[in-house]
Formats: C-alpha cells, sequence, structure tokens
C-alpha cells in the first residue's frame, strides 16, 4: 500500500505543483475547437491512461532521477527545467527552499542559475587532481561564451541557464565570476587572511543575488549593495560550516590570520580538539559574518525585518 507521505509521493506533487503544464487540462481550462469544455469520456480517458502511465513509473521504477524525468511527456524545456529543480533540491536544499518563494515569472530562471552555481560548486569534491578540476571549469567557461554567442549546449542546466539568459538578459561578468572564484581555489586548502574568505564569497555567492535581481528586473545600487553584503555573509556561514566536512578531507579552509592570532594549528583543527581556542577561531569568523548582516539591517529598515532571523544562525555559530 502507497503512504501519501512517501518522498516518491512528495516528489510527484512538488513537480506538478511547480510545473502544472505537464498536466492535461480539464474542466474549464480545456476548451476544444468548438468552445466546449474538455470534459467529454475521450479527454478523461486520455486524462487516466495518462496518470496512470505516470505513476506506474514513478511508483515502479528505480527513484533515480532520470527515471523519473522519463515519465513525463517529452518535452525538453521542461525536462531541463525539472533537471534544475531537482538539482537544486538535492544538493542545495536551503536555497531551493527559498527559490520556491520567488515570483513565478523569475523562479524558473533563479533554478537554472542555483543549478549552474551548483555544477561549478562540485567540481571542487569530486576530483583529486587540480588539472581535472580546471578542465571541467574550462567546460563551464565555454558554454558560457557560447550562451553569449547565441549557441545552444545540449547540457540541460546550460540549456536552461540560456534560456534564462534570453530572458532576462543575465550579466555575462557575474556567470564567469562563479567560475573563477571555484578555479582561484582549486589550488588553495585555505585563506590567507579574512579579506581573501570576503572576496570569494563575494565571487561564489554574492554573484548569485546579483543574477537573481537581474531575473527579478531589479536595477538598484541599494539592492546591490545589500546582495554583496549578504552574499559574504552567507558565505562566511557556509565556510563555517564546512569545517567538519573539510576535515575528512585533511582540508583546513580556515583564514590563517586568524589561526595565528588564537595559536591554533592545522593539527588542533583535523583533530577537531574543540577548546577555548579553536572556539575563539569560530567567534572571529561567524562575528565577521554578523557584521555584514548589520550592515544590510543598519542601511535598510525592511531589510532588518527579513534578516532577523538569518542573524540567528550567525549567532548560534557564535555560541
Amino acid at each position: 500500500m502507497i503512504r501519501p507521505n512517501t518522498p516518491r509521493i512528495r516528489t510527484v506533487l512538488l513537480v506538478l505543483a511547480l510545473f502544472p503544464q505537464i498536466l492535461p487540462r480539464t474542466g474549464q481550462a480545456a476548451q476544444s475547437q468548438n468552445g466546449v469544455a474538455g470534459s467529454s469520456p475521450i479527454h478523461r480517458r486520455k486524462h487516466s491512461e495518462w496518470s496512470k502511465q505516470v505513476m506506474k513509473h514513478v511508483f515502479t521504477e528505480h527513484r533515480r532521477t532520470n527515471e523519473f524525468l522519463g515519465a513525463f511527456p517529452k518535452n525538453q524545456q521542461l525536462f531541463d527545467s525539472v533537471r534544475c529543480v531537482f538539482s537544486d533540491r538535492q544538493f542545495d536544499h536551503e536555497n531551493f527552499l527559498c527559490t520556491l518563494l520567488l515570483p513565478h515569472d523569475c523562479r524558473t530562471s533563479a533554478f537554472a542559475i542555483r543549478a549552474f552555481n551548483i555544477e561549478v560548486a562540485r567540481v571542487q569534491d569530486q576530483i583529486s587532481d587540480p588539472r581535472i578540476g580546471q578542465m571541467r571549469l574550462k567546460f563551464w567557461e565555454d558554454i558560457i561564451e557560447s550562451i553569449f554567442k547565441n549557441k545552444a549546449h545540449k547540457h540541460p542546466v546550460a540549456l536552461e541557464l540560456h534560456r534564462a539568459s534570453k530572458k532576462h538578459k543575465l550579466s555575462k561578468r557575474y556567470l564567469k565570476r562563479l567560475i573563477t572564484a571555484r578555479s582561484n581555489q582549486l589550488n588553495i586548502s585555505g585563506f590567507p587572511d579574512l579579506e581573501a574568505m570576503e572576496v570569494y564569497s563575494e565571487g561564489s555567492v554574492s554573484s548569485v543575488y546579483y543574477l537573481l535581481l537581474e531575473t527579478a528586473g531589479v536595477e538598484n545600487v541599494h539592492a546591490d549593495h545589500a546582495a554583496s553584503h549578504l552574499g559574504k555573509a552567507q558565505g562566511i556561514s557556509n565556510i563555517l560550516r564546512s569545517v567538519f566536512h573539510n576535515i575528512q578531507h585533511s582540508v583546513v579552509a580556515l583564514p590563517q590570520d586568524v589561526l595565528l592570532k588564537h595559536s591554533v594549528s592545522h593539527e588542533t583543527v583535523l583533530r577537531a580538539e574543540c577548546n577555548k581556542a579553536l572556539m575563539e577561531v569560530f567567534f572571529d569568523i561567524a562575528n565577521r559574518a554578523k557584521q555584514h548582516l548589520a550592515k544590510i539591517m543598519y542601511s535598510s529598515p525592511m531589510a532588518s525585518l527579513v534578516l532577523t532571523d538569518s542573524s540567528q544562525l550567525t549567532s548560534d555559530s557564535q555560541k
């Protein structure tokens, strides 16, 4: 017996909610050529057959994304959109939830932007040789060049990003910044100081917010200023959250100047010794992220209402 709260059913409902165009039109929404609502027995039978095919595939086949997507009509644009949504949902769940709140007109493009960011961000975790990583990033750099030459690529994320670029006239420099930020970090295991961490966060996170503003049609210096600080705050918080993940790969991504300030060695971090000195390191880094949030709230009273809960995240990091 299939329970309504199983992950597979939740996935179906999610996709149907995000992309209602894949549903056959019924009732008043479905008008035949003579103006009669499409509620005929033939239409109901087609609807039933389509539903059975989808459910049979989803509930009986493997749960892998590609096979799940194969259950839907062969619409390339829809296929690309759903692939981006699934990528965001799997690898960047928090930002995926935030993207769901965006207006429908820019939501699909936002998913494409975040899916592209995921593709370049995951390169570092997928390779052991930096040279292979550079080649993969060069692949995406070439795709960006082809997009702005109006040449489509067969990769689903590239196709969806191409559509988003044409629809919203996305800035090429922000897309390339996402690649450059990751490329610069391939051969470096950490940051020399907090400023270098901020530069990385500006390139790898703030650039996403600049692109999201473009999809929403926002051209405002104050909005760009807020996006810059928000990206830095989120980027620094992400690095803090990834400390124990990086330890498993013998990587210390904390800024050297803060480690030296509190006399904390790489070995101490790799051994995960939560002593007072290491906690002071975390506090200083989290405090820098909180400062960026404070700058946004100080410059915009409305932003203070939105970011109150976000500031709690850095407060928890400090604790």
